[in-house]
This record gives C-alpha cells, structure tokens and sequence, in this order.
C-alpha cells in the first residue's frame, strides 16, 4: 500500500476520494469470510464471557446491530482487551487459503484515473486485518491509505458513525463532502454517508436480495459497474 498520506500530515487534497470498503466489497461474500469471522467471534463471547452457545449467538447479533461492530459492546459492557479479541478473531481467520490475487479487480482499479481521484480504503476492521486482505487481493499498492477501526482506542470510532466518516475525510485529506465517493456492502454504512452528502453506493452483490428502498441513489450488482456510476473517473469505460 501507498503511503498512509501523500501529502504532508493533515494537507487537503485537491482530488475528490473514491473510499472502498474491504470486507464482502472487493471480495465476494461468498468466501465465506464473514461466516468464519462470525464463528470465531461466537467462540470468543462464549468463552470469554462463559455464555452457553445460543446466548452467545444472541448476544453477538445485539451488539452487532446495536454499534455496527461486536467488539464495541465487548469493550463498552465487559471491559474486554480488544486487541487480545483482534488476536483471536481477526488475525485468526485463515485468509492466505481463502482469498487469492484478483486479476479482475486489479484491472478495474488501474483503470480508475488518480490524477483526477485519490483511492482510499475504509474499513471497520483493524490495521492488520485490512492489510492483509487488499495484499492477499494483490491490489495494495493502488491505495494511497487506509482509514480503519483503531481497535486500541477507546471509545471505538466505526462505520455507520458520522465520527468515523470524519476520521476518513481527515486522514485522506478532503474537506468536502461532495468530494468524497463511497462503495460499502452494508446497507447502515452506505446511507449514513449519503446522508453526510458523500456520494455513495450499495454493493448488493448477485445473488442477494435488493433492498426494499434503496440505501442510496446508486445501487449496483458488481463493482464493474462503477465505470457507469463515476465515469469521470475511469481511463475508459468499458473493460478492455
């Protein structure tokens, strides 16, 4: 990955943002990444907090909901070491067997034209994990920074918060928010933003159900089509 500013610390940008996600965004759901995590997450609230299995299920899906992450009603109601939680959930998944370099991907991001955007990822996950995924995916080095869940710091700051939109902006260097474009998988986290005027779009990949009202003004199947959604953006607009 780039460096995590390319300009000095706390400069404004001249470029507009294009934020991804990582997480069920630049890979597809159907690894089955959330599926492990959410297991390993079970694990942890049962053994650390000795919860029989169901409750433990239970209580993750409340705190879920509740903060947008689990780790924040761990940290908020039991005191629990999120980084010792990071340990034995988010580094514990076995990624290097599940996620491979993705040709496809790489493609359309180096197509996407950074004198005129600056690519930046924004993630609920912490530093490690959102590292290791783009690297898995091969595509590392076309982001200029990564905005993530600081995990260490408390309270826990994360996506669908407005805190957490403004830490993005601040790092990134933007001051607009009509300069910042946003693609997430999360319905919450998409209409927050189109609500703090970013404009943004929800990933509902192939295969799931499309929302009964639309989480922003776009909507799409596939990244690829984001060359139709910011074409002023792209080197080209169809797939060479």
């Amino acid at each position: 990955m780039g460096p995590q500013n390319s300009e000095p610390n706390g400069a404004t940008t001249s470029r507009p943002v294009l934020f991804f996600d990582i997480d069920n965004c630049l890979y597809p759901r159907s690894a089955k990444v959330h599926d492990l995590m959410a297991d390993l997450i079970d694990r942890y609230f049962a053994t650390h907090l000795g919860l029989p299995e169901e409750e433990a299920i239970t209580l993750h899906k409340e705190y879920y909901k509740n903060y947008g992450l689990a780790i924040e009603g761990l940290v908020r109601h039991h005191q629990i070491d999120p980084l010792d939680y990071n340990a034995k959930v988010d580094d514990a998944l076995p990624l290097e067997s599940i996620i491979k370099p993705n040709a496809e991907l790489r493609k359309l991001l180096e197509d996407i034209d950074t004198s005129k955007v600056k690519l930046w990822l924004l993630t609920n996950a912490y530093v490690n994990h959102g590292r290791r995924v783009v690297k898995l995916l091969g595509i590392d080095d076309l982001f200029e920074g990564l905005t993530y869940c600081d995990y260490s710091e408390i309270p826990i700051v994360c996506k669908p918060h407005k805190d957490m939109f403004a830490k993005a902006m601040k790092e990134a260097g933007v001051e607009r928010a009509e300069d910042c474009y946003f693609v997430d998988d999360s319905y919450a986290n998409v209409a927050s933003a189109e609500n703090l005027g970013w404009a943004s779009v929800h990933l509902v990949e192939e295969g799931l159900p499309v929302p009964e009202t639309q989480a922003s003004k776009y909507q799409i199947r596939h990244l690829e089509e984001l060359r139709g959604v910011f074409p002023q953006f792209f080197k080209s607009s169809n797939q060479a």
